[in-house]
C-alpha cells in the first residue's frame, strides 16, 4: 500500500509518521528543498492549551514530533503577554531533526517536487503529476499544502510578494489538489471580509540587536519593548492571522521572543519604527524580508472535510494542517496531520474511519473548526489551541490542563492509548 503526502509542513510530517507506523509504504512530494514550510520561522510550542494537545498526541501514540521539538527546545517554561509555559525552539535545528528521523524511520522524501496536476477516475484519484510532468501513483493520498501562496495571491490580497520562506518565485507556487480535483475550496476572511490574514510574525537575525538585548533574550526567552504612542496601531490586530495574538498588548508594545532567530510578533513593522526602540538601532529582517511592509497571505483555500480528515467528494484523499481548516500552529497542524495519516490507511484497508471524541481537545477541535463554518460568521475564525475563541472552549469545557497525568487517564480512560502507534497493516 502506497501513501502519498502532498506538501511536507508540519502537517504532512505527521501525517507520513502516522502513516508509516500503520506498515504502509509513504512518499512525501515537497515543492521546496526543506521541509516544514513556515516551521522554519516558528518555533512556539506548548503554550496555553498547546500542552495539552501535546501531552494527547503523545498518549495517542503520534508525539513523535512533539519529542523533536521538546529536544530543541531553548527555553521552556516562559511567560509573554497572554500566553503561559511556553517553549520556545531553535528553527535552526528543527528542520534537519525532523529530516533526519523520517528518513531512519524509511519515509521516503521527494525535495523540489512540485505537484501541479492530478488524474482521477469518477471520485477517486489515481495519481499526480509533477510540474516536470512526472506521473506519481498511489493508492490514497493527503493533501498537506498549507495555504499561502502563490505569489499573486499575496499581491491581491496582501502587499505583494514579501519573499518569505516559502520562496513562491524560485520553486513554484502551492497548488490546491482539492481545486485541481474540482472540489470547491474554502476561504477565509478577515474582520472587513477581505479574504486570507496576514501571518502574525517576522524574523530578524541575532546579529542585529544590541548586546544588551541580545543577553536579555537569552536569559529571558522574551522580551517586551514599550512603543511610542504615535506609532501605536491597533487596527493592525484585525489584519493577522493568529488571533491569540490580537490583544491590545501586542500593539502597545513590541514582543521579541528567541527562537535561536529573533522573533518579532507583528505581521509587519516598518523598518524606521522598529530601529526606535531600544537595542533594535541596526535591525533589518530575515523572513519576510520585506517586513517592514507586509507578510505572506494565508487561510485562502481549506477543503471542505469529515471529522475523520476525509476530503468531501473524492473517495481516497485525506488533508491536514491549514488545507484542513483554518487551524493556527505546528501543534495543530501535528493533530489533524496525525489523524489524517492513520485514516488514510485505515480506508485503503477497507477498515471504519477513526473519529477523536470530543473528550479530548484534539478532537474537538477538529469538530468545532467545522461546526464554526456552518455559522454565519465562521470564515473569519482561526482556530488554535493557544488563544482567542477555541482556547477559552477549551478551559469552558474542561479540556484544558497541565496536569501529565491527568491527561494520561484521559486518554486511557476512552481506550486510546497508543491508537495511533499500533500496525494495521501484517
Amino acid at each position: 500500500m502506497k501513501v502519498v503526502i502532498i506538501g511536507g509542513g508540519w502537517a504532512g510530517c505527521a501525517a507520513a509518521v502516522a502513516a508509516k507506523k500503520t506498515g504502509a509504504d509513504v512518499e512525501i512530494y515537497e515543492r521546496t528543498d526543506l521541509l516544514l514550510g513556515v516551521g522554519n520561522v516558528g518555533g512556539i510550542m506548548r503554550n496555553n492549551g498547546r500542552y495539552t494537545a501535546a501531552e494527547e498526541l503523545i498518549n495517542l501514540g503520534a508525539g513523535d514530533l512533539i519529542k523533536i521539538t521538546d529536544s530543541c527546545a531553548r527555553h521552556k517554561n516562559i511567560d509573554f503577554p497572554g500566553h503561559k509555559h511556553a517553549w520556545l525552539c531553535d528553527v535552526g535545528k528543527i528542520e534537519v531533526t525532523v529530516r533526519k528521523y523520517l528518513l531512519a524511520m524509511g519515509i521516503k522524501i521527494n525535495f523540489t517536487s512540485r505537484v501541479a496536476n492530478i488524474k482521477k477516475e469518477g471520485n477517486k484519484i489515481t495519481g499526480l503529476y509533477l510540474s516536470n510532468w512526472d506521473f506519481i501513483e498511489g493508492d490514497v493520498f493527503i493533501e498537506a499544502t498549507g495555504s499561502t501562496g502563490a505569489m499573486d495571491n499575496c499581491s491581491k490580497y496582501g502587499n505583494g510578494c514579501v519573499m518569505c520562506v516559502l520562496r513562491c518565485p524560485t520553486f513554484g507556487g502551492r497548488v490546491s489538489i482539492t481545486a485541481k480535483a474540482g472540489i470547491q475550496d474554502i476561504k477565509g476572511e478577515r474582520a472587513d471580509g477581505t479574504p486570507g490574514a496576514f501571518s502574525g510574525s517576522c524574523e530578524i537575525p541575532r546579529d542585529c540587536l544590541s548586546e544588551d538585548l541580545l543577553k536579555e533574550l537569552d536569559e529571558k526567552g522574551a522580551v517586551v519593548l514599550q512603543v511610542p504612542q504615535e506609532d501605536v496601531n491597533l487596527d493592525k490586530l484585525d489584519l493577522k492571522v493568529c488571533q491569540q495574538y490580537a490583544l491590545p498588548q501586542f500593539a502597545e508594545n513590541l514582543v521579541l521572543l528567541d527562537t535561536g532567530h529573533i522573533k518579532v510578533m507583528s505581521p509587519f513593522y516598518a523598518i524606521e519604527k522598529l530601529r526606535k526602540l531600544s537595542g533594535l538601532e541596526n535591525a533589518r529582517y530575515m523572513d519576510p524580508y520585506s517586513g517592514g511592509k507586509g507578510n505572506s497571505v494565508r487561510y485562502l483555500s481549506a477543503a471542505p472535510r469529515t471529522d475523520d480528515m476525509k476530503v468531501i467528494g473524492l473517495d481516497n484523499l485525506f488533508c491536514a494542517g491549514e488545507k484542513s481548516g483554518f487551524f493556527i500552529g505546528h501543534t495543530e497542524a501535528m493533530c489533524t496531520g496525525s489523524l489524517a495519516g492513520h485514516n488514510a490507511v485505515r480506508y485503503a484497508l477497507g477498515m471504519p474511519l477513526l473519529v477523536l471524541p470530543q473528550e479530548t481537545v484534539i478532537g474537538d477541535i477538529i469538530y468545532y473548526s467545522n461546526y464554526r463554518l456552518s455559522t454565519p460568521d465562521g470564515k473569519k475564525v482561526r482556530h488554535t489551541f493557544s488563544g482567542a475563541e477555541y482556547f477559552e472552549r477549551m478551559k469552558e469545557k474542561g479540556l484544558y490542563s497541565v496536569d501529565n497525568e491527568e491527561i494520561r487517564l484521559r486518554i486511557k480512560k476512552l481506550g486510546l492509548t497508543n491508537i495511533f502507534a499500533k500496525p494495521l497493516i501484517n
